[in-house]
């Protein structure tokens, strides 16, 4: 029994911990997305006004200042019209894809202009499109460049305030690539092609035509840069920041506070790879070409001149390209903008042969169990056609996968009530000795065959399919926005339903200060707790107060977790109460269930009696 108390002590200490975790971290996290919806709700209705003559919208925005880092507006409010003007502030050339539409900066031919057309601020399919890119001269500043570094016999070469002309086409399109052209004062010509496809990898291929008297030698490199950081902060099971897979390091990863700390990290030199800033659902990156070698670099600036206090890049510098008089040379890069698509990524590593591009998408340590679970339940999604069915029948298939363990673990349970009799009378027998006692359950499990544990085994296999299911949900972009049936429009989200004022029926919102407990929770919390009643009350009064909160706790805890999570707790719960009960009959064993509820209501005799 000391084996019992052992396990019982660690429910206690894991909920304890499971609870702090939501009152200390879950809790307040939620009340900045809580915050964050309401500033975003509001710089919707703000440009609703704007589109309508009601706001004149922000003062002009000053054209880009030389040396890449320009003026931007006082504030950090990015308005419609603010944009719009940073926008038409310089020439440009027009993007437009099934995937993408912005535009492309010819000062610096810079992408600082790019919407994801698939992808929403919020579920409202009406909400504006995801802004990835923005201008530099906005607080939120965002862009990818690719430019020259040349010396005195180069001339000058194109770098970030290089103002480019357009031959022909003026629309980049997935069948039209633009061409760019500059030439310098000796004698070197610059041709830019840019080049896109339908989702969301951009090639920039560069010719230098060297038409003077001397040889040169120049640089070619690739940043991305950006001003801010995600307005809400990563949780540990997802990193947001520089990344990048280049030379001997493989994978390397800085979050925003790591490379503040570091302020520059400089890996080996490479000949492959990749580098740039992700989000939890977009990302801009870089892959060099593989013609030269080429230096990776993170960093962090802070800029005590101009309107931005700080900047993150992650940038590449190649060996030096040479070019005799009269020859040219070419220097081809990709840049990658957009949704991080597990199929998109995973068609990109394998078709350009980028090394190790799958890991952009951050499957984690137990990849090995999340990326399986991610496949099948997008193949049920392609099939059923909603992703919260699909988690139902992945909750199915795993219930068979484990159901031989899960039937053994079941029928030892039921062979366990079968001899409640003889622990009841060795309890009696050994009340005052617990080591005899302890030995007598011992020997009796051993004659019965009976594993006092086996119970627990169907909670445990569960555990490592809860965290794979809640890191697929959290992390994948295929689950954003995803709806099931009634209220929820997002399985990845918090149900949006509060039981504090009755799930909406009641005309006030529930106070933010209260924890987060949707309908989807309660239901959760009422299988749970039909799970544990199906068995008898523990003798132990701790043992039987844990089993009796329990519940209650995850109940609460769970509201904050994403909607689709909750759902397959409730579901599995569901499946493991009809199969225990079906297994339980089948051994002859009495199910305690509807004795346990009526239990709960008979009145208990008092002391005196």
């Amino acid at each position: 029994m000391e084996n019992n108390r052992n396990f019982f002590i660690t429910i206690a200490l894991s909920v304890l911990i499971l609870t702090l975790w939501q009152v200390f971290y879950m809790n307040p996290r939620m009340e900045q997305q809580r915050e964050q919806a309401r500033i975003e709700q509001q710089r919707v209705e703000a440009q609703k006004k704007e589109a309508q003559g009601t706001n004149p919208g922000a003062a002009g925005t000053p054209a880009p200042a030389a040396g890449g880092v320009p003026g931007a507006p006082g504030g950090d409010t990015v308005t419609a019209a603010s944009r719009d003007q940073a926008v038409a502030a310089t020439k440009r050339v027009k993007i437009d894809t099934p995937s993408l539409d912005g535009s492309i900066n010819l000062t610096g031919a810079r992408l600082d202009d790019l919407r994801l057309k698939r992808y929403t601020e919020t579920v409202d399919k009406n909400s504006p499109e995801i802004e990835l890119l923005n201008p530099s001269s906005l607080p939120n500043g965002y862009f990818a460049e690719i430019g020259f570094i040349g010396n005195d016999t180069t001339g000058a070469v194109p770098g970030a305030d290089t103002v480019w002309s357009v031959e022909g086409n003026p629309t980049l399109t997935p069948s039209s690539p633009v061409t760019l052209t500059f030439t310098n004062d000796k004698g070197l010509t610059f041709k830019r092609t840019i080049s896109v496809d339908n989702e969301y990898m951009f090639t920039v291929s560069d010719t230098v035509q060297n038409s003077g008297a001397a040889p040169v030698s120049l640089y070619n490199y690739g940043r991305v840069t950006r001003f801010d950081k995600p307005a809400i902060a990563s949780t540990y099971v997802l990193h947001e920041g520089l990344i990048g897979v280049t030379g001997s390091e493989g994978l390397q990863q800085f979050k925003y506070a790591a490379i503040e700390k570091d302020k520059e990290v400089k890996p080996g030199k490479s000949t492959d790879g990749w580098l740039g800033i992700t989000d939890k659902y977009w990302a801009v990156t870089l892959v060099p070409t593989t013609k030269q070698p080429f230096q990776p670099k993170f960093s962090f600036f802070e800029l005590k001149d101009g309107p931005h206090s700080h900047s993150y890049q992650a940038d590449f510098l190649t060996d030096a390209i040479n070019i005799a008089p009269g020859q040219s040379a070419t220097a081809e890069s990709s840049v990658f903008a957009g949704a991080k698509v597990v199929s998109t990524i995973n068609g990109y590593e394998q078709d350009r042969h980028i090394r190790q591009f799958n890991l952009l998408i951050d499957w984690g340590w137990f990849y090995f169990i999340t990326k399986p679970m991610f496949w099948l339940i997008d193949t049920l999604y392609k099939f059923f056609g909603n992703f919260g069915l699909a988690i139902l029948a992945t909750t199915v298939i795993v219930k068979a996968i484990f159901f031989p363990l899960a039937n053994k673990s079941y029928a030892s349970m039921a062979n366990m009530k079968k001899v409640q009799p003889k622990m009841v009378e060795i309890r009696e027998k050994y009340a005052d000795d617990k080591m005899k006692q302890q030995q007598a359950m011992m020997e009796l499990y051993k004659t019965e065959k009976i594993n006092p544990l086996a119970g627990c085994w169907p909670v445990a296999l569960q555990i490592p399919v809860f965290f794979s299911l809640y890191k697929v949900l959290y992390i994948t972009i295929e689950m954003r926005h995803a709806p099931f049936f009634g209220w929820i429009h997002d399985l990845a989200a918090p149900d949006p339903t509060s039981i504090f004022n009755l799930f909406g029926l009641l005309p006030f919102a529930a106070p933010a200060f209260l924890p987060h407990m949707g309908a989807w929770a309660v239901v959760m919390g009422i299988t749970m707790f039909l799970q544990m009643r199906m068995n008898p009350a523990p003798p132990d009064p701790t043992q039987a107060a844990i089993f009796t909160w329990m519940p209650v706790i995850f109940t609460f805890m769970m509201g904050s977790f994403p909607a689709g999570l909750v759902i397959y707790w409730a579901w599995n719960n569901t499946l493991s109460i009809l199969q225990q009960g079906v297994i339980m009959k089948r051994q002859g064993a009495k199910i305690e269930l509807w004795d346990n509820l009526a239990a709960m209501f008979r009145k208990k005799p008092s002391p005196a009696e």
